[in-house]
Protein backbone atom coordinates (compact mmCIF):
# COMPACT_ATOMS: atom_id res chain seq x y z
CA UNK A 1 0.00 0.00 0.00
CA UNK A 2 3.10 2.69 0.66
CA UNK A 3 4.71 1.92 -2.58
CA UNK A 4 0.99 2.02 -4.38
CA UNK A 5 0.66 5.30 -2.83
CA UNK A 6 4.09 6.41 -2.90
CA UNK A 7 3.42 6.31 -6.93
CA UNK A 8 0.31 7.65 -6.66
CA UNK A 9 1.35 10.72 -4.95
CA UNK A 10 2.46 12.87 -7.77
CA UNK A 11 -0.84 12.56 -9.45
CA UNK A 12 -3.44 11.97 -6.62
CA UNK A 13 -4.66 15.71 -6.53
CA UNK A 14 -5.59 15.65 -10.25
CA UNK A 15 -7.16 12.30 -9.95
CA UNK A 16 -9.41 12.80 -7.09
CA UNK A 17 -9.87 16.82 -6.67
CA UNK A 18 -12.68 17.38 -9.07
CA UNK A 19 -15.06 14.95 -7.95
CA UNK A 20 -14.03 14.78 -4.21
CA UNK A 21 -13.68 18.64 -3.31
CA UNK A 22 -17.00 19.73 -2.75
CA UNK A 23 -18.12 16.24 -0.60
CA UNK A 24 -15.63 17.31 1.43
CA UNK A 25 -16.29 20.76 2.66
CA UNK A 26 -20.12 19.41 2.50
CA UNK A 27 -18.47 16.79 4.89
CA UNK A 28 -16.58 19.09 6.79
CA UNK A 29 -19.45 21.44 7.34
CA UNK A 30 -20.12 19.16 9.93
CA UNK A 31 -17.24 20.63 12.34
CA UNK A 32 -18.69 23.68 14.85
CA UNK A 33 -17.94 26.93 13.34
CA UNK A 34 -17.47 28.75 16.56
CA UNK A 35 -16.57 26.53 19.03
CA UNK A 36 -12.91 24.70 19.84
CA UNK A 37 -12.48 20.99 19.20
CA UNK A 38 -9.37 18.74 18.14
CA UNK A 39 -9.92 16.66 14.91
CA UNK A 40 -8.03 14.07 13.41
CA UNK A 41 -7.61 13.33 10.06
CA UNK A 42 -7.00 9.71 9.24
CA UNK A 43 -5.60 9.49 6.22
CA UNK A 44 -4.89 12.80 5.49
CA UNK A 45 -3.01 12.18 1.70
CA UNK A 46 -2.05 15.05 0.08
CA UNK A 47 -4.24 17.34 2.24
CA UNK A 48 -7.17 17.88 0.31
CA UNK A 49 -9.33 18.38 3.62
CA UNK A 50 -7.07 21.28 4.98
CA UNK A 51 -8.82 24.35 3.33
CA UNK A 52 -12.09 23.18 4.77
CA UNK A 53 -10.69 22.99 8.04
CA UNK A 54 -12.72 25.50 10.42
CA UNK A 55 -10.02 28.03 11.31
CA UNK A 56 -10.77 27.79 15.13
CA UNK A 57 -9.97 23.87 15.06
CA UNK A 58 -6.73 21.93 16.50
CA UNK A 59 -6.08 19.07 14.03
CA UNK A 60 -3.75 16.57 13.36
CA UNK A 61 -3.13 14.51 10.48
CA UNK A 62 -1.95 10.85 10.25
CA UNK A 63 -1.15 8.82 6.76
CA UNK A 64 0.97 5.81 5.86
CA UNK A 65 2.90 7.03 2.89
CA UNK A 66 5.84 9.73 3.27
CA UNK A 67 5.14 10.94 -0.17
CA UNK A 68 1.57 11.78 0.42
CA UNK A 69 2.80 13.59 4.06
CA UNK A 70 5.49 15.82 2.21
CA UNK A 71 2.46 17.11 -0.32
CA UNK A 72 0.07 17.95 2.88
CA UNK A 73 2.92 19.57 5.13
CA UNK A 74 3.61 21.75 1.79
CA UNK A 75 0.34 22.94 1.79
CA UNK A 76 -0.30 23.66 5.29
CA UNK A 77 3.00 23.61 7.08
CA UNK A 78 1.04 24.34 10.63
CA UNK A 79 -1.02 21.44 10.78
CA UNK A 80 1.16 18.82 12.30
CA UNK A 81 1.44 15.74 10.68
CA UNK A 82 2.80 11.57 11.71
CA UNK A 83 3.87 8.75 9.62
CA UNK A 84 0.94 6.21 10.86
CA UNK A 85 -1.47 3.44 10.73
CA UNK A 86 -5.06 4.15 10.01
CA UNK A 87 -5.56 0.33 12.12
CA UNK A 88 -3.00 0.97 14.94
CA UNK A 89 -3.31 5.01 15.76
CA UNK A 90 -0.73 6.53 18.18
CA UNK A 91 -3.00 8.55 20.44
CA UNK A 92 -4.99 7.36 23.38
CA UNK A 93 -8.26 6.71 23.88
CA UNK A 94 -10.88 9.66 23.68
CA UNK A 95 -8.50 11.95 22.10
CA UNK A 96 -10.62 13.77 19.28
CA UNK A 97 -14.23 15.45 18.51
CA UNK A 98 -13.84 14.59 15.19
CA UNK A 99 -12.21 11.66 13.19
CA UNK A 100 -12.12 12.99 9.43
CA UNK A 101 -12.02 9.52 7.22
CA UNK A 102 -12.04 10.80 3.35
CA UNK A 103 -11.39 8.07 0.83
CA UNK A 104 -9.51 5.94 3.75
CA UNK A 105 -11.80 2.89 4.74
CA UNK A 106 -11.63 1.72 1.05
CA UNK A 107 -7.88 1.75 0.94
CA UNK A 108 -6.47 -0.07 4.15
CA UNK A 109 -6.05 -3.77 4.43
CA UNK A 110 -9.06 -4.43 7.50
CA UNK A 111 -11.37 -1.26 7.10
CA UNK A 112 -12.98 -3.00 10.38
CA UNK A 113 -9.77 -2.40 12.31
CA UNK A 114 -9.31 1.37 10.74
CA UNK A 115 -12.81 2.17 12.11
CA UNK A 116 -12.61 0.24 15.44
CA UNK A 117 -9.10 2.29 16.11
CA UNK A 118 -11.47 5.57 15.21
CA UNK A 119 -13.88 4.75 17.37
CA UNK A 120 -11.15 4.12 20.18
CA UNK A 121 -9.75 7.49 19.96
CA UNK A 122 -13.12 9.48 19.33
CA UNK A 123 -14.19 11.11 22.47
CA UNK A 124 -18.22 10.02 23.63
CA UNK A 125 -20.33 11.95 21.25
CA UNK A 126 -17.86 12.41 18.89
CA UNK A 127 -18.53 12.18 15.06
CA UNK A 128 -16.70 10.10 12.24
CA UNK A 129 -16.94 12.18 9.06
CA UNK A 130 -16.64 9.53 6.02
CA UNK A 131 -16.50 9.90 2.43
CA UNK A 132 -15.95 6.72 0.56
CA UNK A 133 -17.02 4.01 -1.68
CA UNK A 134 -19.21 1.50 -0.33
CA UNK A 135 -22.19 -0.51 -1.62
CA UNK A 136 -24.87 -1.46 0.38
CA UNK A 137 -26.73 -4.79 1.94
CA UNK A 138 -27.58 -6.47 -1.31
CA UNK A 139 -26.57 -4.63 -3.54
CA UNK A 140 -25.53 -7.02 -6.83
CA UNK A 141 -22.94 -4.14 -8.62
CA UNK A 142 -20.85 -7.33 -10.24
CA UNK A 143 -18.61 -4.80 -11.99
CA UNK A 144 -17.58 -3.32 -8.50
CA UNK A 145 -17.15 -6.34 -6.88
CA UNK A 146 -15.22 -8.13 -9.64
CA UNK A 147 -13.06 -5.06 -9.84
CA UNK A 148 -12.60 -4.92 -6.02
CA UNK A 149 -9.95 -8.13 -5.92
CA UNK A 150 -7.82 -5.75 -8.81
CA UNK A 151 -8.05 -2.71 -7.76
CA UNK A 152 -7.61 -3.56 -3.85
CA UNK A 153 -4.16 -5.08 -4.56
CA UNK A 154 -3.20 -1.74 -6.34
CA UNK A 155 -5.14 1.14 -4.55
CA UNK A 156 -8.26 0.75 -3.20
CA UNK A 157 -11.52 -1.80 -2.69
CA UNK A 158 -14.48 -1.23 -4.96
CA UNK A 159 -16.68 -3.74 -3.00
CA UNK A 160 -16.65 -3.35 0.55
CA UNK A 161 -20.33 -3.14 2.23
CA UNK A 162 -20.18 -0.35 5.12
CA UNK A 163 -22.72 -1.87 6.96
CA UNK A 164 -20.54 -4.97 7.12
CA UNK A 165 -18.05 -2.48 8.11
CA UNK A 166 -20.09 -1.10 10.79
CA UNK A 167 -21.28 -3.97 12.26
CA UNK A 168 -19.00 -5.05 15.16
CA UNK A 169 -19.29 -1.26 16.20
CA UNK A 170 -21.97 -1.24 18.64
CA UNK A 171 -21.28 2.02 20.04
CA UNK A 172 -21.38 4.22 16.53
CA UNK A 173 -24.79 5.26 15.74
CA UNK A 174 -24.93 6.58 12.32
CA UNK A 175 -26.85 9.78 12.25
CA UNK A 176 -26.46 10.87 8.31
CA UNK A 177 -26.20 8.30 5.16
CA UNK A 178 -26.48 9.85 1.88
CA UNK A 179 -25.38 8.74 -1.69
CA UNK A 180 -22.56 11.15 -2.94
CA UNK A 181 -20.89 10.81 -6.31
CA UNK A 182 -20.90 8.55 -9.31
CA UNK A 183 -24.20 7.66 -9.38
CA UNK A 184 -24.05 6.45 -5.69
CA UNK A 185 -20.48 4.52 -5.85
CA UNK A 186 -19.66 7.01 -2.93
CA UNK A 187 -21.51 7.92 0.00
CA UNK A 188 -21.20 11.05 2.66
CA UNK A 189 -21.58 9.40 6.24
CA UNK A 190 -21.65 10.52 9.61
CA UNK A 191 -21.08 8.45 12.50
CA UNK A 192 -21.53 9.60 16.17
CA UNK A 193 -20.11 7.48 19.51
CA UNK A 194 -22.55 6.79 22.37
CA UNK A 195 -21.04 7.30 25.60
Amino acid sequence: MQRAYGIWAPIYDRAVRGFSEPLRKRSLRQIPQDTSCQVLIDGIGTGLDIPFLPAHCSAVGIDLTHAMLRRAQDLQPSIPLARADAESLPFADASFDFVVMHLILAVVPHAEQALAEASRVLKPHGRILLLDKFLRPGQKAWLRRGLGRLAGAIATHTDITFEDVLAGRPELHCVHDEPAAIGGWFRLITLEKQA
